[in-house]
Protein backbone atom coordinates (compact mmCIF):
# COMPACT_ATOMS: atom_id res chain seq x y z
CA UNK A 1 0.00 0.00 0.00
CA UNK A 2 1.76 3.21 -0.75
CA UNK A 3 -0.28 5.98 0.93
CA UNK A 4 0.16 9.68 -0.12
CA UNK A 5 1.04 11.67 2.50
CA UNK A 6 -0.12 15.26 2.45
CA UNK A 7 2.92 17.92 2.75
CA UNK A 8 0.12 20.90 2.35
CA UNK A 9 -0.24 23.19 5.66
CA UNK A 10 -3.82 24.48 5.92
CA UNK A 11 -3.05 27.31 7.80
CA UNK A 12 -0.32 28.94 5.49
CA UNK A 13 -1.26 32.29 3.95
CA UNK A 14 -1.04 31.29 0.88
CA UNK A 15 -3.17 27.61 1.66
CA UNK A 16 -6.10 30.38 2.90
CA UNK A 17 -5.31 32.70 0.11
CA UNK A 18 -5.35 30.09 -2.95
CA UNK A 19 -9.00 28.84 -0.85
CA UNK A 20 -10.71 32.47 -0.91
CA UNK A 21 -9.48 33.06 -4.85
CA UNK A 22 -11.28 29.39 -5.29
CA UNK A 23 -13.89 30.22 -3.79
CA UNK A 24 -14.85 33.42 -5.41
CA UNK A 25 -14.75 31.51 -8.87
CA UNK A 26 -17.08 28.83 -7.15
CA UNK A 27 -19.04 31.40 -5.85
CA UNK A 28 -19.36 33.34 -9.80
CA UNK A 29 -20.36 30.52 -12.06
CA UNK A 30 -23.05 29.27 -8.87
CA UNK A 31 -24.53 32.87 -9.20
CA UNK A 32 -24.87 32.33 -13.01
CA UNK A 33 -26.42 29.08 -12.77
CA UNK A 34 -28.52 30.58 -9.79
CA UNK A 35 -29.50 33.71 -12.37
CA UNK A 36 -31.04 30.55 -14.54
CA UNK A 37 -32.97 28.90 -11.99
CA UNK A 38 -34.30 32.82 -11.25
CA UNK A 39 -35.31 33.17 -15.08
CA UNK A 40 -37.21 29.90 -14.98
CA UNK A 41 -39.00 30.74 -11.41
CA UNK A 42 -40.24 34.54 -11.84
CA UNK A 43 -42.68 33.02 -14.22
CA UNK A 44 -44.12 30.58 -11.39
CA UNK A 45 -47.39 32.65 -11.23
CA UNK A 46 -48.23 31.92 -15.23
CA UNK A 47 -47.70 28.02 -14.65
CA UNK A 48 -49.50 28.49 -11.33
CA UNK A 49 -52.70 30.09 -13.19
CA UNK A 50 -52.26 27.30 -16.19
CA UNK A 51 -52.25 24.14 -13.04
CA UNK A 52 -48.62 23.47 -14.09
CA UNK A 53 -45.98 22.71 -13.03
CA UNK A 54 -42.43 24.51 -13.06
CA UNK A 55 -40.11 22.63 -15.66
CA UNK A 56 -37.29 22.21 -12.32
CA UNK A 57 -40.43 20.84 -10.30
CA UNK A 58 -41.36 18.18 -13.08
CA UNK A 59 -37.33 17.00 -13.15
CA UNK A 60 -37.70 16.98 -9.08
CA UNK A 61 -40.88 15.01 -9.27
CA UNK A 62 -39.28 12.59 -12.28
CA UNK A 63 -36.25 11.46 -9.81
CA UNK A 64 -36.65 9.02 -6.98
CA UNK A 65 -36.45 11.15 -3.66
CA UNK A 66 -33.38 11.27 -2.29
CA UNK A 67 -30.92 9.91 -5.37
CA UNK A 68 -28.26 11.75 -6.70
CA UNK A 69 -28.66 14.09 -9.68
CA UNK A 70 -25.52 15.15 -12.06
CA UNK A 71 -26.71 18.57 -14.00
CA UNK A 72 -25.49 18.71 -17.58
CA UNK A 73 -23.85 21.88 -19.25
CA UNK A 74 -25.89 24.26 -16.89
CA UNK A 75 -24.50 27.27 -18.45
CA UNK A 76 -24.67 26.24 -22.42
CA UNK A 77 -24.90 29.37 -23.96
CA UNK A 78 -23.48 31.60 -21.94
CA UNK A 79 -22.91 35.71 -23.72
CA UNK A 80 -23.98 34.09 -26.98
CA UNK A 81 -27.49 35.01 -28.52
CA UNK A 82 -29.89 36.04 -26.71
CA UNK A 83 -28.24 35.18 -23.46
CA UNK A 84 -26.02 37.85 -22.21
CA UNK A 85 -24.66 36.75 -19.30
CA UNK A 86 -26.02 39.05 -16.80
CA UNK A 87 -29.80 39.89 -16.73
CA UNK A 88 -30.69 36.78 -19.29
CA UNK A 89 -28.41 33.73 -18.53
CA UNK A 90 -30.90 31.19 -19.99
CA UNK A 91 -29.31 27.67 -19.56
CA UNK A 92 -30.14 26.82 -23.56
CA UNK A 93 -33.84 26.83 -22.17
CA UNK A 94 -33.15 23.56 -21.60
CA UNK A 95 -32.26 20.90 -18.19
CA UNK A 96 -30.81 17.96 -19.09
CA UNK A 97 -28.57 15.75 -16.42
CA UNK A 98 -28.74 11.82 -15.12
CA UNK A 99 -30.41 10.59 -12.19
CA UNK A 100 -32.54 7.99 -11.02
CA UNK A 101 -36.09 7.12 -12.22
CA UNK A 102 -37.70 4.22 -10.64
CA UNK A 103 -34.63 2.69 -9.43
CA UNK A 104 -33.15 3.37 -13.27
CA UNK A 105 -30.18 5.56 -14.13
CA UNK A 106 -31.27 7.47 -16.47
CA UNK A 107 -30.69 10.73 -18.73
CA UNK A 108 -33.09 13.32 -18.68
CA UNK A 109 -33.70 16.11 -20.94
CA UNK A 110 -36.53 18.68 -19.77
CA UNK A 111 -37.62 21.96 -21.76
CA UNK A 112 -37.01 24.68 -19.33
CA UNK A 113 -40.51 26.26 -20.99
CA UNK A 114 -40.41 28.73 -18.29
CA UNK A 115 -37.63 30.70 -20.19
CA UNK A 116 -38.60 32.44 -23.69
CA UNK A 117 -41.10 29.35 -23.74
CA UNK A 118 -38.37 26.58 -24.20
CA UNK A 119 -37.81 27.63 -27.84
CA UNK A 120 -34.79 25.70 -29.18
CA UNK A 121 -31.23 28.47 -29.46
CA UNK A 122 -28.35 27.05 -31.34
CA UNK A 123 -26.30 25.95 -27.91
CA UNK A 124 -29.86 24.53 -26.53
CA UNK A 125 -30.22 22.68 -29.62
CA UNK A 126 -26.20 21.46 -29.02
CA UNK A 127 -27.07 20.32 -25.53
CA UNK A 128 -29.60 18.45 -26.22
CA UNK A 129 -27.41 16.63 -28.66
CA UNK A 130 -24.91 16.26 -26.45
CA UNK A 131 -26.64 14.65 -23.70
CA UNK A 132 -28.43 12.15 -26.37
CA UNK A 133 -24.77 10.95 -27.49
CA UNK A 134 -24.16 10.37 -23.66
CA UNK A 135 -27.25 8.22 -23.66
CA UNK A 136 -26.09 6.26 -26.57
CA UNK A 137 -22.73 5.29 -25.58
CA UNK A 138 -23.99 4.92 -22.37
CA UNK A 139 -26.80 2.83 -22.61
CA UNK A 140 -28.73 5.18 -20.54
CA UNK A 141 -32.86 5.52 -21.18
CA UNK A 142 -33.57 8.82 -21.92
CA UNK A 143 -36.65 10.63 -20.17
CA UNK A 144 -38.21 13.67 -22.18
CA UNK A 145 -40.33 16.30 -20.62
CA UNK A 146 -41.64 18.46 -23.53
CA UNK A 147 -43.18 21.58 -23.61
CA UNK A 148 -41.30 23.53 -25.83
CA UNK A 149 -42.46 26.29 -28.87
CA UNK A 150 -40.21 24.89 -31.45
CA UNK A 151 -37.18 26.73 -32.73
CA UNK A 152 -36.60 30.09 -31.79
CA UNK A 153 -37.24 31.77 -35.30
CA UNK A 154 -34.14 34.71 -34.68
CA UNK A 155 -31.73 31.87 -35.18
CA UNK A 156 -33.21 29.36 -36.92
CA UNK A 157 -30.56 29.20 -39.54
CA UNK A 158 -28.04 27.67 -37.03
CA UNK A 159 -31.05 25.45 -35.83
CA UNK A 160 -32.56 23.62 -38.41
CA UNK A 161 -29.52 21.61 -40.16
CA UNK A 162 -28.41 20.36 -36.59
CA UNK A 163 -32.47 19.76 -35.54
CA UNK A 164 -32.09 16.80 -37.89
CA UNK A 165 -29.55 15.32 -35.74
CA UNK A 166 -31.47 14.89 -32.94
CA UNK A 167 -34.12 12.92 -34.81
CA UNK A 168 -31.50 10.70 -36.17
CA UNK A 169 -30.41 10.55 -32.37
CA UNK A 170 -33.54 9.50 -31.50
CA UNK A 171 -33.59 6.72 -33.89
CA UNK A 172 -30.28 5.10 -33.45
CA UNK A 173 -31.28 4.98 -29.64
CA UNK A 174 -34.25 3.27 -30.42
CA UNK A 175 -32.52 1.01 -32.90
CA UNK A 176 -29.69 -0.02 -30.34
CA UNK A 177 -32.06 -0.95 -27.65
CA UNK A 178 -32.36 1.73 -25.49
CA UNK A 179 -35.98 3.21 -24.44
CA UNK A 180 -36.78 6.30 -24.79
CA UNK A 181 -39.62 7.95 -22.82
CA UNK A 182 -41.62 11.21 -23.07
CA UNK A 183 -43.82 13.75 -21.09
CA UNK A 184 -45.71 15.97 -23.44
CA UNK A 185 -46.74 18.95 -21.10
CA UNK A 186 -47.33 21.21 -23.70
CA UNK A 187 -46.96 22.15 -27.41
CA UNK A 188 -43.74 20.01 -29.79
CA UNK A 189 -44.83 22.13 -33.16
CA UNK A 190 -44.19 21.17 -36.62
CA UNK A 191 -40.17 19.81 -36.36
CA UNK A 192 -40.32 18.79 -32.65
CA UNK A 193 -43.72 16.84 -33.37
CA UNK A 194 -41.09 14.10 -34.32
CA UNK A 195 -39.97 14.31 -31.08
CA UNK A 196 -42.84 12.33 -29.87
CA UNK A 197 -43.52 10.45 -33.08
CA UNK A 198 -39.69 8.75 -32.83
CA UNK A 199 -39.90 7.92 -29.19
CA UNK A 200 -40.73 4.70 -27.40
CA UNK A 201 -43.79 5.68 -25.06
CA UNK A 202 -45.25 8.74 -25.48
CA UNK A 203 -47.33 10.29 -22.57
CA UNK A 204 -49.68 13.22 -22.98
CA UNK A 205 -51.17 16.15 -20.74
CA UNK A 206 -55.05 16.39 -21.06
CA UNK A 207 -55.75 19.92 -22.32
CA UNK A 208 -52.20 20.88 -22.07
CA UNK A 209 -50.32 18.74 -24.68
CA UNK A 210 -50.20 19.29 -28.33
CA UNK A 211 -48.31 18.16 -31.13
CA UNK A 212 -48.80 18.64 -34.95
CA UNK A 213 -46.78 19.88 -38.30
CA UNK A 214 -48.79 22.63 -38.65
CA UNK A 215 -50.52 24.39 -36.25
CA UNK A 216 -53.76 26.31 -36.88
CA UNK A 217 -53.09 29.27 -38.17
CA UNK A 218 -49.71 27.35 -40.87
CA UNK A 219 -52.59 25.12 -41.76
CA UNK A 220 -54.66 27.78 -42.29
CA UNK A 221 -52.20 29.79 -44.47
CA UNK A 222 -50.89 26.87 -46.66
CA UNK A 223 -54.01 24.85 -47.30
CA UNK A 224 -57.07 27.42 -46.22
CA UNK A 225 -58.65 24.64 -43.80
CA UNK A 226 -59.62 25.29 -40.72
CA UNK A 227 -59.26 23.73 -37.41
CA UNK A 228 -58.24 24.15 -33.74
CA UNK A 229 -55.58 23.03 -31.65
CA UNK A 230 -57.32 19.74 -30.08
CA UNK A 231 -58.69 18.24 -32.97
CA UNK A 232 -55.49 19.14 -35.02
CA UNK A 233 -53.21 17.41 -32.42
CA UNK A 234 -54.73 17.18 -28.85
CA UNK A 235 -53.77 14.80 -26.41
CA UNK A 236 -57.42 13.11 -26.25
CA UNK A 237 -56.90 12.66 -30.62
CA UNK A 238 -53.42 11.43 -30.25
CA UNK A 239 -54.30 8.59 -28.03
CA UNK A 240 -57.71 7.82 -28.88
CA UNK A 241 -57.18 8.41 -32.97
CA UNK A 242 -54.01 9.13 -34.53
CA UNK A 243 -52.09 6.06 -32.19
CA UNK A 244 -49.09 8.77 -31.62
CA UNK A 245 -49.15 8.97 -27.58
CA UNK A 246 -49.63 6.14 -25.78
CA UNK A 247 -51.06 7.22 -22.10
CA UNK A 248 -53.06 9.83 -21.46
CA UNK A 249 -52.56 12.31 -18.21
CA UNK A 250 -54.34 14.47 -16.54
CA UNK A 251 -51.54 17.13 -15.27
CA UNK A 252 -48.11 17.19 -15.02
CA UNK A 253 -47.62 15.23 -12.03
CA UNK A 254 -49.90 12.77 -13.79
CA UNK A 255 -47.91 12.06 -16.70
CA UNK A 256 -44.77 12.18 -14.74
CA UNK A 257 -46.36 9.43 -12.15
CA UNK A 258 -47.21 7.44 -15.72
CA UNK A 259 -43.91 7.92 -17.12
CA UNK A 260 -42.19 6.12 -13.68
CA UNK A 261 -44.23 3.45 -13.79
CA UNK A 262 -43.08 2.54 -17.60
CA UNK A 263 -39.91 3.17 -16.70
CA UNK A 264 -40.55 0.93 -13.20
CA UNK A 265 -42.08 -2.06 -15.34
CA UNK A 266 -39.24 -2.45 -17.51
CA UNK A 267 -36.62 -4.93 -16.06
CA UNK A 268 -33.92 -2.68 -16.86
CA UNK A 269 -31.37 -3.94 -14.20
CA UNK A 270 -31.94 -7.25 -13.97
CA UNK A 271 -28.47 -8.43 -15.13
CA UNK A 272 -26.01 -5.84 -15.21
CA UNK A 273 -24.16 -5.69 -11.66
CA UNK A 274 -25.16 -2.43 -9.70
CA UNK A 275 -21.74 -2.61 -8.08
CA UNK A 276 -18.05 -3.15 -7.93
CA UNK A 277 -18.83 -5.59 -4.97
CA UNK A 278 -15.22 -4.47 -3.83
CA UNK A 279 -15.11 -2.66 -0.22
CA UNK A 280 -13.44 0.74 -0.02
CA UNK A 281 -13.11 3.25 2.31
CA UNK A 282 -12.94 7.62 2.19
CA UNK A 283 -10.01 9.67 1.25
CA UNK A 284 -8.01 10.63 4.51
CA UNK A 285 -8.29 14.50 3.64
CA UNK A 286 -11.69 16.39 3.46
CA UNK A 287 -12.91 17.41 0.14
CA UNK A 288 -13.54 20.44 1.22
CA UNK A 289 -9.15 21.30 1.10
CA UNK A 290 -9.35 21.16 -2.90
CA UNK A 291 -10.71 24.85 -2.96
CA UNK A 292 -7.72 25.91 -0.69
CA UNK A 293 -4.69 23.72 -2.35
CA UNK A 294 -5.24 24.65 -6.43
CA UNK A 295 -3.83 27.84 -6.90
CA UNK A 296 -6.41 29.63 -9.56
CA UNK A 297 -4.31 30.95 -11.79
CA UNK A 298 -2.18 28.23 -13.71
CA UNK A 299 1.03 29.97 -13.44
CA UNK A 300 1.47 28.57 -10.13
CA UNK A 301 2.20 25.21 -9.70
CA UNK A 302 1.09 22.52 -6.75
CA UNK A 303 1.48 18.51 -6.90
CA UNK A 304 -1.58 17.18 -8.52
CA UNK A 305 -0.51 13.85 -6.06
CA UNK A 306 -2.13 16.21 -3.50
CA UNK A 307 -5.61 16.75 -5.21
CA UNK A 308 -5.57 12.80 -5.60
CA UNK A 309 -4.55 12.10 -2.12
CA UNK A 310 -8.39 13.98 -1.66
CA UNK A 311 -9.98 12.02 -4.56
CA UNK A 312 -9.31 8.50 -4.17
CA UNK A 313 -9.74 5.51 -1.47
CA UNK A 314 -8.29 5.58 1.25
CA UNK A 315 -5.67 8.26 -0.36
CA UNK A 316 -4.20 5.20 -1.56
CA UNK A 317 -1.90 5.81 -5.17
CA UNK A 318 0.45 3.37 -6.97
CA UNK A 319 2.75 6.04 -8.63
CA UNK A 320 3.33 4.66 -12.47
CA UNK A 321 7.12 5.67 -13.27
CA UNK A 322 7.60 8.61 -10.64
CA UNK A 323 11.15 9.43 -11.85
CA UNK A 324 10.44 8.96 -15.70
CA UNK A 325 8.85 11.68 -17.14
CA UNK A 326 7.98 13.30 -13.51
CA UNK A 327 5.94 16.24 -14.81
CA UNK A 328 3.25 13.84 -15.80
CA UNK A 329 1.87 12.04 -13.38
CA UNK A 330 0.38 8.67 -13.51
CA UNK A 331 -0.36 5.76 -11.35
CA UNK A 332 -3.95 3.57 -9.86
CA UNK A 333 -6.15 4.38 -7.27
CA UNK A 334 -9.63 3.66 -7.01
CA UNK A 335 -12.89 6.04 -6.53
CA UNK A 336 -16.03 4.03 -4.29
CA UNK A 337 -14.56 0.77 -5.04
CA UNK A 338 -14.09 1.18 -8.87
CA UNK A 339 -10.36 0.70 -9.82
CA UNK A 340 -8.84 3.59 -12.27
CA UNK A 341 -5.88 4.64 -13.98
CA UNK A 342 -5.33 8.68 -13.61
CA UNK A 343 -2.88 11.00 -15.74
CA UNK A 344 -2.28 14.42 -14.34
CA UNK A 345 0.25 17.22 -15.00
CA UNK A 346 2.58 18.57 -12.53
CA UNK A 347 4.06 20.98 -15.35
CA UNK A 348 4.15 20.64 -19.64
CA UNK A 349 4.36 17.76 -21.29
CA UNK A 350 7.88 16.24 -22.07
CA UNK A 351 9.29 13.20 -24.48
CA UNK A 352 9.30 11.39 -21.43
CA UNK A 353 6.24 12.38 -19.98
CA UNK A 354 4.25 11.54 -23.43
CA UNK A 355 6.11 8.02 -23.72
CA UNK A 356 5.06 7.40 -19.89
CA UNK A 357 1.52 8.13 -20.48
CA UNK A 358 1.15 6.11 -23.59
CA UNK A 359 2.43 3.28 -21.42
CA UNK A 360 0.25 3.29 -19.05
CA UNK A 361 -3.26 3.94 -21.17
CA UNK A 362 -2.42 0.70 -23.17
CA UNK A 363 -1.85 -1.02 -20.09
CA UNK A 364 -5.18 0.36 -18.38
CA UNK A 365 -6.65 -0.40 -22.08
CA UNK A 366 -5.44 -4.37 -21.63
CA UNK A 367 -6.48 -4.41 -18.35
CA UNK A 368 -9.84 -3.02 -18.81
CA UNK A 369 -9.47 -0.03 -16.21
CA UNK A 370 -11.32 3.02 -16.37
CA UNK A 371 -8.89 6.49 -17.58
CA UNK A 372 -9.52 9.64 -15.70
CA UNK A 373 -7.64 12.60 -16.88
CA UNK A 374 -7.00 16.00 -14.49
CA UNK A 375 -5.72 18.62 -17.49
CA UNK A 376 -3.43 21.22 -16.09
CA UNK A 377 -0.85 21.61 -18.53
CA UNK A 378 0.53 24.76 -21.20
CA UNK A 379 0.99 22.05 -23.68
CA UNK A 380 4.11 20.10 -24.73
CA UNK A 381 7.33 20.78 -24.59
CA UNK A 382 9.08 23.37 -27.01
CA UNK A 383 12.54 24.15 -27.79
CA UNK A 384 15.58 22.53 -29.41
CA UNK A 385 16.76 20.19 -26.85
CA UNK A 386 13.38 18.22 -26.93
CA UNK A 387 12.52 18.79 -30.86
CA UNK A 388 15.94 17.01 -31.33
CA UNK A 389 15.01 13.83 -29.59
CA UNK A 390 11.78 13.50 -31.42
CA UNK A 391 8.67 15.15 -29.48
CA UNK A 392 6.60 15.46 -32.24
CA UNK A 393 6.95 11.22 -32.73
CA UNK A 394 6.67 10.74 -28.74
CA UNK A 395 3.55 13.22 -28.52
CA UNK A 396 2.17 11.79 -31.57
CA UNK A 397 2.12 8.06 -29.74
CA UNK A 398 0.58 9.75 -26.87
CA UNK A 399 -2.54 11.21 -29.34
CA UNK A 400 -2.29 7.95 -30.69
CA UNK A 401 -3.27 6.05 -27.72
CA UNK A 402 -6.02 8.75 -26.17
CA UNK A 403 -7.85 8.01 -29.59
CA UNK A 404 -8.00 4.46 -29.75
CA UNK A 405 -8.65 3.83 -25.77
CA UNK A 406 -11.54 1.64 -25.82
CA UNK A 407 -12.10 1.60 -21.87
CA UNK A 408 -14.43 4.72 -20.16
CA UNK A 409 -12.15 7.90 -20.25
CA UNK A 410 -13.33 10.96 -18.19
CA UNK A 411 -11.59 14.44 -18.51
CA UNK A 412 -11.14 17.04 -15.76
CA UNK A 413 -10.44 20.16 -16.80
CA UNK A 414 -8.78 21.87 -13.09
CA UNK A 415 -6.58 24.23 -14.84
CA UNK A 416 -4.91 25.27 -17.95
CA UNK A 417 -5.91 23.42 -20.97
CA UNK A 418 -3.59 24.51 -23.90
CA UNK A 419 -2.47 23.63 -27.42
CA UNK A 420 -2.00 20.13 -27.86
CA UNK A 421 -1.49 19.21 -24.16
CA UNK A 422 -5.59 19.29 -24.92
CA UNK A 423 -5.65 16.86 -27.34
CA UNK A 424 -3.24 14.32 -25.35
CA UNK A 425 -4.98 14.52 -22.34
CA UNK A 426 -8.26 13.89 -23.84
CA UNK A 427 -9.78 16.82 -24.34
CA UNK A 428 -13.34 17.59 -25.77
CA UNK A 429 -12.34 16.09 -29.64
CA UNK A 430 -11.03 12.78 -28.16
CA UNK A 431 -14.72 12.00 -27.68
CA UNK A 432 -14.66 11.07 -23.45
CA UNK A 433 -17.30 9.94 -21.90
CA UNK A 434 -17.76 13.28 -19.70
CA UNK A 435 -15.86 16.46 -19.63
CA UNK A 436 -16.12 18.80 -16.71
CA UNK A 437 -14.54 21.94 -15.82
CA UNK A 438 -13.31 23.75 -12.71
CA UNK A 439 -14.65 27.19 -12.69
CA UNK A 440 -10.68 28.29 -13.10
CA UNK A 441 -10.21 25.79 -15.83
CA UNK A 442 -8.75 27.81 -19.01
CA UNK A 443 -8.97 26.54 -22.49
CA UNK A 444 -6.75 28.10 -25.08
CA UNK A 445 -4.20 27.39 -28.29
CA UNK A 446 -1.94 28.91 -25.73
CA UNK A 447 -1.63 31.49 -23.17
CA UNK A 448 -2.33 34.88 -23.62
CA UNK A 449 1.38 36.24 -22.53
CA UNK A 450 2.93 34.15 -24.96
CA UNK A 451 0.15 34.41 -27.77
CA UNK A 452 0.98 38.37 -27.66
CA UNK A 453 4.58 37.89 -27.83
CA UNK A 454 4.47 35.76 -30.70
CA UNK A 455 2.64 38.83 -32.44
CA UNK A 456 5.19 40.80 -31.34
CA UNK A 457 7.72 39.19 -32.29
CA UNK A 458 6.09 38.21 -35.95
CA UNK A 459 5.52 42.64 -35.88
CA UNK A 460 9.07 43.51 -35.70
CA UNK A 461 9.97 40.81 -38.23
CA UNK A 462 7.55 42.19 -40.25
CA UNK A 463 8.30 45.95 -40.23
CA UNK A 464 12.30 45.31 -39.83
CA UNK A 465 11.87 43.50 -43.60
CA UNK A 466 10.30 46.77 -44.51
CA UNK A 467 13.16 48.48 -43.08
CA UNK A 468 10.57 50.01 -40.02
CA UNK A 469 10.45 50.05 -36.50
CA UNK A 470 7.05 49.38 -34.55
CA UNK A 471 5.85 52.28 -32.46
CA UNK A 472 6.57 51.04 -28.48
CA UNK A 473 2.58 52.26 -28.33
CA UNK A 474 1.60 50.06 -31.18
CA UNK A 475 3.30 47.00 -29.72
CA UNK A 476 2.05 47.89 -26.37
CA UNK A 477 -1.65 48.41 -27.63
CA UNK A 478 -1.83 45.47 -29.41
CA UNK A 479 -0.13 43.23 -26.49
CA UNK A 480 -3.00 44.92 -24.55
CA UNK A 481 -6.05 44.08 -26.90
CA UNK A 482 -4.43 40.21 -27.32
CA UNK A 483 -4.29 39.75 -23.17
CA UNK A 484 -8.30 40.90 -23.21
CA UNK A 485 -9.19 38.91 -25.81
CA UNK A 486 -7.29 35.55 -24.85
CA UNK A 487 -8.30 36.07 -20.86
CA UNK A 488 -11.99 36.14 -22.11
CA UNK A 489 -12.23 33.44 -24.92
CA UNK A 490 -10.36 30.97 -22.55
CA UNK A 491 -12.43 31.44 -19.59
CA UNK A 492 -13.90 28.60 -18.10
CA UNK A 493 -17.29 30.16 -18.50
CA UNK A 494 -16.59 31.02 -22.29
CA UNK A 495 -15.89 26.97 -22.77
CA UNK A 496 -18.84 25.94 -21.00
CA UNK A 497 -20.89 28.35 -22.54
CA UNK A 498 -19.76 26.77 -26.23
CA UNK A 499 -20.17 22.66 -24.94
CA UNK A 500 -16.56 22.30 -24.81
CA UNK A 501 -17.30 20.40 -21.56
CA UNK A 502 -20.56 18.86 -19.91
CA UNK A 503 -20.70 21.39 -16.91
CA UNK A 504 -18.46 23.79 -14.53
CA UNK A 505 -18.29 21.81 -10.96
CA UNK A 506 -17.46 22.52 -7.61
CA UNK A 507 -14.14 20.81 -7.26
CA UNK A 508 -15.15 19.77 -3.66
CA UNK A 509 -17.73 17.96 -5.31
CA UNK A 510 -15.30 16.14 -7.95
CA UNK A 511 -15.40 12.66 -6.16
CA UNK A 512 -19.14 12.48 -6.34
CA UNK A 513 -19.33 13.24 -9.64
CA UNK A 514 -16.46 11.23 -10.54
CA UNK A 515 -18.40 8.22 -8.82
CA UNK A 516 -21.80 9.20 -10.43
CA UNK A 517 -20.16 9.31 -14.40
CA UNK A 518 -18.28 6.33 -13.12
CA UNK A 519 -21.60 4.46 -12.48
CA UNK A 520 -23.37 5.49 -15.69
CA UNK A 521 -20.29 4.22 -17.13
CA UNK A 522 -20.06 0.21 -15.98
CA UNK A 523 -23.59 -0.35 -16.10
CA UNK A 524 -23.97 0.86 -19.45
CA UNK A 525 -21.51 -1.20 -20.89
CA UNK A 526 -22.25 -3.90 -18.16
CA UNK A 527 -26.14 -3.69 -19.87
CA UNK A 528 -26.98 -6.45 -22.67
CA UNK A 529 -29.77 -5.08 -25.29
CA UNK A 530 -31.28 -5.94 -28.04
CA UNK A 531 -30.63 -4.06 -30.92
CA UNK A 532 -32.69 -4.19 -34.55
CA UNK A 533 -31.97 -2.71 -37.77
CA UNK A 534 -35.11 -0.59 -38.17
CA UNK A 535 -36.08 1.35 -34.68
CA UNK A 536 -39.36 0.69 -33.32
CA UNK A 537 -41.93 1.97 -35.66
CA UNK A 538 -44.98 3.79 -34.33
CA UNK A 539 -47.97 1.82 -35.78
Amino acid sequence: MSTIESAIHRQSEAFQAQRQQMLALIDNFRDLEGRVRDTSNAMESRFRERRQLLPRERVSLLLDRGSPWLELSTLAGLRLHDDDGEKNVLGGALITGIGIVSGIRCMVIASDSAIKGGTITPMGMRKSLRAEAIALENRLPVVRLVESGGANLMHVGEVFIEGGRGFANQARLSAAGIPQVTVMHGHSTAGGAYLPGMSDYVIMVRGRAKAFLAGPPLLKAATGEIAGDEELGGAEMHTRVSGVAEYLAEDDADGIRIARDVLARMPWNDKPGQGTGRGWKPPRYAAEEIAGLVPPDYRQPYDVRELLARLIDDSDFLDFKPEFGAATVCGHGAIEGQPCGFIGNNGPIDPQGANKATQFMQLCEQSGTPLIYLQNTTGFMVGKEVEQVGMIKHGAKMIQAVTNCKVPRITLMIGASFGAGNYGMCGRAYDPQFVFAWPNARVAVMGGEQAAMVMRIVTEEKMARAGKAPPEAMLEGMRAEILKRFDMESHSLFATARLWDDGIIDPRDTRAVLSLALAACREGRARTVRPNSFGVARM
